[in-house]
């Protein structure tokens, strides 16, 4: 039977280098555009939704917490202050070099450790699986979703395929 650290730290990890991969593509694009790569990581699917800056802030902490949560270790703090490709690029950095550290004998009994959470002030308590499944993957997908529609939206590039990433 698979483990909470398999359906937990690789899907993470391989979302997080999805969303990697669409920064190189920011970048070219951005250089054939002639445009500033800032105006895609500022960009928007729509005004009272978070920019793709933010979409890949709440990946990263979805990701981090997550593990952190389920693994009852304490997570890196970032700011949220990434404005840039390269800043973007070094938080994911980051958050896969934190997701580095966690091993399958760290996640064992996750599935029955009791989290949680207080999303919008309502306070929410979790089996560690029930967690997992019902919250912290949902949101991560969200977000990584909601990113790739930014930059499908302004012109990118970027299909099913990349989301998917590597199948091999």
């Amino acid at each position: 039977m698979p483990s909470m650290y398999s359906f937990s730290v690789p899907v993470f990890q391989r979302g997080l280098q999805n969303l990697s991969a669409y920064l190189d593509k920011i970048e070219a694009y951005a250089a054939e555009k002639a445009i500033a790569p800032g105006e895609l990581v500022s960009a928007r699917l729509i005004d009272d939704m978070l920019p793709l800056s933010g979409q890949y802030q709440r990946a990263s902490d979805t990701a981090k917490l997550a593990v952190s949560r389920l693994a009852g270790i304490d997570a890196p703090r970032f700011e949220d202050n990434e404005t840039t490709v390269a800043e973007l690029r070094e938080r994911l950095k980051k958050t896969q070099d934190f997701l580095a550290t966690v091993t399958p004998a760290t996640m064992e009994g996750s599935e029955a450790r009791e989290v949680t959470i207080t999303p919008g002030g309502n306070k929410i308590t979790f089996k560690g699986e029930d967690y997992l499944t019902k919250f912290a993957l949902p949101n991560f997908f969200f977000h990584v979703t909601t990113a790739h529609d930014i930059l499908r939206s302004r012109g990118l590039s970027v299909g099913k395929m990349n989301y998917l990433g590597a199948l091999s």
